[in-house]
């Protein structure tokens, strides 16, 4: 399975997840491999610095464009963005988000990327173009308090960060310049045109499940 991994925030991204791009394209020159599977991302788009929207874009377009059978793999907001949150849910019983807390967004657990990313490798015959992969639901940022709120037996509250703030806060957890201004556009772009596409396939893990995984057995609670 191809990844184009994410680059340090502490750089600039656009030009470090480029750069690695091209070297995913160049290795596969010559490789001789019989299909790829590579994973992208809901809301994969035509844009410059919107973080890992356009640079996946391209990464699609570049793997459709050469010679080795190609299949996409989009996957949904992961679980595992929320991870962080464990420590403020623990400690100060908040789940902070950049989206209303009532924002709606299809999610996975990363585990279940995998698992279905096996299953279209190792087809018989190549699933080639875009699969959507999601959870078995849809959620939002109160459903992810909630999540927390019963794996660890006391109240969780959403705090919402409003847009004014998003380049700030992201500077404040260590991105560069170039790197808050790109997270940021991609927030924006994903607050106000999610992709929801009717039939994705499913992966099995809840976010009742992975966060109550997560409580039990990540330091971050202590």
């Amino acid at each position: 399975m191809l990844i184009n991994p994410p680059a340090d925030v502490s750089g600039d991204t656009d030009i470090a997840e480029r750069r690695s791009v091209e070297h995913i394209i160049t290795a596969l020159e010559g490789s001789e491999l019989e299909r790829v599977v590579a994973e992208s991302t809901y809301g994969a788009q035509p844009c410059k610095y919107c973080g890992d929207l356009g640079i996946l874009f391209e990464f699609e377009r570049r793997l459709q464009a050469q010679a080795i059978p190609t299949t996409i793999i989009r996957g949904a907001y992961y679980f595992s963005n929320w991870d962080a949150s464990l420590r403020t849910a623990s400690h100060e019983g908040v789940v902070y988000s950049m989206f209303p807390a009532d924002f709606v967004l299809p999610m996975v657990a990363p585990a279940d990327i995998g698992a279905i990313a096996a299953d279209l490798l190792s087809s018989e015959q190549p699933r080639l173009g875009i699969h959507y992969v999601e959870g078995p639901a849809r959620h939002c940022a109160n459903d992810v308090a909630k999540a927390f709120s019963v794996s660890l037996g006391k109240s969780v509250n959403v705090v919402v960060v409003p847009p004014d703030r998003w380049e700030a806060t992201f500077r404040k957890l260590g991105f560069s310049e170039p790197a808050a201004t790109s997270y940021a556009r991609m927030t924006r772009l994903t607050l106000d045109g999610p992709e929801l596409p009717e039939r994705p396939l499913r992966g099995r893990k809840s976010l009742q499940s992975y966060v109550e995984d997560l409580a039990r057995t990540d330091p971050r609670t202590d």
